[in-house]
């Protein structure tokens, strides 16, 4: 039996402080025409967001980001891919469903509004749970952990359940371990290394390394635009272990390298 095949996540950020884009899609005209250049280039799903999750970023009000999202969820409606809102609230989730998306993605994993849940049952939407240690301001402060992937994936285990308690259905549940929430390098490269332990959890699994700092850490690299090498090879290694879906910055170079390494691997399961 062949392998499920994977999906690429592009990232269209509406914010001003993202850590590796910041301001450049701020303009809704803009950020519309760069979803729509994504889903040209291979992303099956565009995941839209208004808050900035890098480390250190501090809280938006639901105002200012509806403000800054709504209108790039309407935009992209007919982009040809699945829409996704990158949000902790569901205020904002329910606006952006109406606007025509599917699929929420929550790095609170339904922990920050006691509404998500419910609301994406009611609504049969995809949703993505990911493992953050502590929140955006003071993730990195330190991060500890006695085993990084034993207690990322029991964490995921219990908010899925949560989460289909909560009316969701399994089949919408996607789990996301988080790499560089609350994680030095060497707990970001033990998730990595590891992630089959996550994939046989029985959930499509969400890999997000694009651009990230540990990747600049590895590599010497400090400019977060010169780290698509390093992002392809997380990625590569993400997608031989289990992983499904991957949340890239830079479309177009990873789909190639992930269809080549699909077709790898699809030709030794023959």
């Amino acid at each position: 039996m062949g392998r499920p095949p994977h999906r690429i996540m592009g990232i269209v950020n509406v914010t001003p402080d993202s850590f590796s884009d910041g301001g450049e899609w701020l303009d809704p005209a803009a950020a519309i025409a760069h979803g729509r250049a994504l889903a040209g280039e291979g992303a099956g799903i565009l995941d839209v967001g208004g808050e900035s999750t890098r480390p250190g970023a501090g809280p938006v009000g639901a105002e200012e980001e509806l403000r800054r999202v709504l209108g790039v969820v309407e935009g992209l409606a007919g982009a040809g891919a699945q829409l996704s809102i990158d949000t902790t609230k569901a205020r904002v989730a329910e606006a952006a469903i109406a606007a025509g998306a599917t699929y929420v993605n929550d790095v609170t994993a339904f922990r920050h509004d006691p509404g998500m849940a419910g609301l994406v049952a009611q609504h049969g939407c995809d949703c993505c749970l990911m493992h953050m240690l502590g929140e955006p301001r003071t993730m990195q402060d330190d991060p500890r952990y006695d085993d990084v992937v034993d207690e990322v994936k029991a964490f995921l285990e219990q908010r899925a359940a949560f989460a289909v308690a909560e009316g969701v259905a399994e089949a919408r549940v996607h789990l996301d371990p988080g790499i560089g929430f609350g994680k030095t390098v060497a707990h970001n490269l033990e998730l990595l290394q590891r992630l089959g332990e996550i994939v046989a959890l029985g959930f499509p699994v969400v890999v997000g390394t694009s651009r990230k700092g540990f990747l600049g850490r590895l590599t010497g690299q400090p400019d977060p635009r010169q780290r698509l090498a390093a992002t392809i090879a997380t990625n590569v290694l993400a997608l031989e272990r289990g992983a499904r879906v991957f949340r890239v910055h830079d479309v177009a170079p990873v789909h190639e390298a992930l269809t080549v390494a699909a077709a790898t691997l699809a030709a030794r399961q023959a």
